[in-house]
């Protein structure tokens, strides 16, 4: 009985060692174990700095505010202005008459005088513009930026028409010492013509020669 006994527990061991539980490919606690990864640690990204964007261009397309009224009136009297003669660009001049100090009469006036090209009428057209530019009135905020853009170009034309003054006033010294020369060229000329010319003095009786007058 001892030894079956030991035989039965022997058997009994064997069979427990058999069925025991072993981890395999599909024991979910394995599988997960086998499949996981190993955590990596992310990797350091720079962020690159850049320049801020440029501001974009100033484009005049149909989104931009219509000109105001008063601006259009101007460059329709402006262009009719270029089609007048002298005479009748004059007249209209002393239609203007003083301006004042309404802003608009001014530019109107400054226009015209732009159309003469004379120096003294580019001065004057000059102080108008800057009188509209300095002017205070809420009247004048629209006609502010033609004012700025006529002063520069009447700055540019009184630069050009001083150039060519001083040319012209070179001119004239350049002419008149021309003459000068001229006339004492012509003068050196007459001399001696007139040395060239005289006939020889005859002789004396006596041998001597007669003493010139």
């Amino acid at each position: 009985m001892g030894r079956c006994g030991l035989t039965a527990a022997l058997a009994l061991w064997l069979t427990a060692c058999g069925t025991a539980p072993t981890a395999t490919a599909d024991t979910p606690g394995a599988s997960e174990s086998m499949s996981a990864p190993a955590p990596v640690a992310p990797p350091l990204t720079v962020t690159p700095v850049t320049a801020p964007p440029a501001q974009p261009p100033v484009v005049l397309n149909a989104e931009t505010p219509p000109v105001p009224d008063v601006i259009t009136a101007l460059l329709s009297y402006a262009d009719r202005l270029h089609a007048l003669s002298p005479t009748d660009l004059a007249a209209e001049i002393v239609v203007q008459g003083d301006p004042g100090n309404v802003a608009l009469r001014q530019m109107q006036l400054a226009l015209a005088l732009m159309h003469l090209r004379q120096p003294a009428d580019t001065a004057r057209a000059l102080g108008l513009v800057q009188r509209v530019i300095a002017h205070p009135g809420p009247e004048s905020l629209p006609l502010k930026p033609l004012a700025r853009l006529l002063a520069n170009r009447l700055l540019d034309q009184r630069k050009l028409e001083d150039a060519a003054e001083r040319q012209a006033q070179q001119l004239r010294d350049s002419q008149r010492r021309i003459e000068q020369l001229n006339d004492r060229l012509e003068a050196m000329r007459a001399i001696e013509r007139s040395l060239t010319t005289r006939p020889p003095a005859a002789p004396a009786p006596n041998g001597t020669r007669p003493t010139p007058p």
